[in-house]
């Protein structure tokens, strides 16, 4: 699938809609409310909330960030140093992470209107300034929505 979803939050909660806590995923081993709370990370890491370093040697930075712009989807199953694959949940259940993932995008949009020119790094893909971290999420929630089969 080379559509990805668009990045508003409107877009996201009306898919998140129809994701049940016992929805069980189509690859990978996280529950419905670990993705949300990991999409919600992920929004974290785009405000710079998160301290982090490079995950990949720098040189393979610019060939990672490519691969950003392509329509290319993620890979499933794809393995990551900086996220937990079977975290503990923090939410008392899956419609409080929604509410706190609705929160986090809300925080992310007024962050880049205050901070027009912030540019915070992700450990994989590098630097990242607001475009290029719209066009992450709309990858990677379309990645873990397809997961879920909720697209």
């Amino acid at each position: 699938m080379s559509d990805f979803l668009e990045p508003t939050l409107e877009v996201f909660l009306l898919k998140l809609t129809s994701l049940s806590d016992d929805k069980s995923p189509e690859w990978g081993s996280m529950s419905a409310q670990q993705m949300i709370e990991h999409l919600s990370n992920s929004i974290d890491f785009s405000m710079g909330l998160v301290e982090t370093e490079l995950s990949i040697p720098e040189d393979k930075v610019s060939k990672a960030f490519e691969s950003l712009k392509t329509d290319i989807p993620m890979p499933k199953g794809f393995k990551i140093t900086y996220a937990p694959e079977n975290p503990a949940t923090r939410n008392e259940n899956i419609e409080l992470a929604i509410d706190e993932l609705a929160m986090k995008w809300v925080d992310f949009e007024e962050y880049f209107i205050n901070n027009p020119s912030a540019i915070n790094l992700h450990p994989f893909f590098g630097n990242l300034d607001h475009k290029h971290w719209l066009r992450l999420h709309s990858k990677h929630f379309t990645h873990h929505f397809e997961q879920f089969g909720i697209l």
